[in-house]
């Protein structure tokens, strides 16, 4: 159980945080940078749930996902060869969950056409902005793995991967089961 009993501490006023290690770092650290980035998804992941009016089948899998994305920032602030405790990491089964749930959601989808646009609905053009936010958190996780002296999961990499093509079809799933998407007409305003 965490407890938080005090909000402010006043330790980052002068540019720098400490890992769950209690190691201080700069702000800017390339760690920092990629559990602020999974910490900003969870964020627009809980914006796009309160959009899901009449998808509970979506907002079931979305409150996982934002545990999930917990866990994950825990796995990040966590440098490997630390231990702390709890270990959090995040585990392969978490990966096949969500290959599961993708199956799930794509099997009542139409064949796509054409690439898709964001929009549509509110809450698949909020799902969109989701993808493409883990799509950047992806990319600070692969960044911080190609800096000397840091090593990060490779279950958490296949998590963010993973978790941008749940995002995906879970957008074309809130968009009418797809019917309602918005499609790339390629050369149309030319």
């Amino acid at each position: 159980m965490v407890t938080l009993n005090r909000i402010y501490t006043r330790t980052g006023d002068g540019g720098k945080t400490r890992l769950s290690t209690g190691a201080p770092v700069p702000k800017t650290h390339p760690r920092v940078e990629a559990y602020g980035a999974v910490d900003e998804l969870n964020a627009q992941i809980g914006w796009a749930r309160t959009t899901l009016k009449a998808e509970p089948v979506l907002d079931a899998i979305l409150a996982r996902v934002q545990n999930d994305l917990f866990d994950l920032g825990a796995d990040l602030a966590t440098p490997e060869g630390t231990r702390t405790a709890p270990d959090l990491r995040v585990l392969e089964g978490q990966v096949a969950r969500l290959e599961g749930e993708i199956d799930q959601l794509n099997a009542e989808l139409g064949p796509l056409t054409s690439f898709v646009l964001p929009g549509g609905s509110p809450a698949a053009a909020a799902l969109h902005v989701c993808r493409t936010v883990c799509r950047r958190a992806e990319r600070d996780g692969v960044r911080l793995g190609e800096v000397d002296g840091e090593i990060v999961s490779p279950a958490a990499l296949k998590y963010l991967n993973r978790l941008s093509d749940l995002l995906f079809v879970a957008a074309r799933f809130a968009n009418g089961r797809g019917a309602d998407d918005v499609l790339w007409r390629p050369g149309a305003t030319r």
